[in-house]
């Protein structure tokens, strides 16, 4: 381990001790796209002990230029991300324990990733999951820490219950912008920026420098060369629902989860079975079969064509429809074809 991490070991604030926590650490990062490629490939360089990784997403071209696990040849076979980036994963570092999750992340996922991790990092797209993150950390009584970019800006901090405000306190106040990368894009150098900050504050909270935690709200433009620091110790809510006296933690609510989505610079709706309902690749294969609809079929998933809309329909029951924005649209098309 020493020739491994020697020169990690040297740095005075890690050290012996610290890489011991570090192999002792268990982390779970919520996403494999551009953030979360960067930081499964930080965080396993450093020799964090177990990672879990979840994503419901594969890999095409448009994701090289910034998802730094994924070769062209995972766009080929369209691989989903978890399966690339684990393969590359244990190539880099062998000795970790890697636990991969090919899905969507809902309540009942992201409590039992919470229950058995020492932090979570988001590398989401979307509101909605941010608030799953938010509220099972605090439920379970672990940091997590927020990170989002978009064009050449990022924003990053560090939720740690029983100190800091919340990601529901913040909200009206966290620096946000409008745009997406399905308007605007993203260069690379603000998505490393902004998961090499995430993975800082990580590595201080596993290995004991709490006190070196950041205690403001950073935003950056590595562009236009501005940064922000932004307090919020005042913003916290006695009254709120995830870190207040009488949480209630309302994102983990089944009533809470949605089966349709937007899909954050995929130009694709996400729509999820019901409860109870399940459609098997092999009953997906049959039916597109039967309605000449049928491409190709992975271990992972099934992709046909229905009319100008390229669908894929997973293991778990999940379908992508590319090419709509809609969610009111994909709703009808799923049901045209799955009844």
């Amino acid at each position: 381990m020493e020739s491994r991490y020697s020169r990690q070991l040297l740095f005075k604030h890690i050290g012996a001790s610290g890489q011991k926590h570090l192999s002792d650490a268990k982390v779970a990062i919520i996403g494999c796209g551009a953030l979360g490629s960067a930081i499964a490939e930080t965080l396993v360089r450093s020799g964090v002990g177990t990672i879990h990784i979840a994503d419901r997403d594969y890999v095409e071209l448009s994701n090289i230029q910034r998802q730094q696990l994924f070769t062209e040849e995972d766009a080929v076979e369209m691989l989903p991300k978890v399966v690339a980036a684990e393969k590359r994963l244990k190539s880099i570092n062998s000795n970790i324990v890697l636990h991969t999750y090919l899905q969507n992340v809902d309540y009942t996922q992201i409590e039992y990733l919470a229950a058995r991790v020492d932090v979570i990092m988001d590398a989401t797209d979307n509101f909605e999951t941010r608030q799953l993150i938010n509220d099972a950390a605090y439920k379970h009584n672990i940091p997590w820490i927020y990170g989002a970019c978009v064009g050449s800006s990022g924003v990053i901090f560090p939720f740690i219950p029983k100190q800091t405000a919340c990601f529901r306190c913040l909200l009206p106040v966290l620096p946000t912008v409008n745009e997406t990368c399905d308007t605007v894009g993203i260069i690379s150098p603000a998505v490393q920026i902004t998961a090499a900050t995430q993975c800082t504050e990580a590595l201080k909270l596993l290995t004991g420098n709490d006190g070196a935690i950041r205690s403001k709200v950073h935003h950056f433009d590595c562009w236009n060369n501005t940064f922000l620091d932004i307090g919020i110790s005042k913003l916290k809510k006695e009254t709120c629902e995830t870190c207040g006296e009488h949480a209630t933690y309302p994102s983990l609510e089944r009533d809470q989860q949605s089966q349709y989505a937007v899909l954050c610079g995929r130009d694709a709706v996400q729509v999820l079975p019901s409860p109870g309902r399940k459609v098997t690749l092999q009953d997906a294969e049959k039916l597109t079969k039967s309605i000449n609809a049928f491409k190709r079929r992975t271990p992972y998933f099934v992709e046909f064509q229905r009319e100008q809309h390229r669908m894929v329909l997973f293991a778990d029951g999940r379908l992508l429809i590319h090419g709509i924005k809609d969610v009111n649209l994909g709703r009808r098309l799923y049901t045209e074809i799955f009844g």
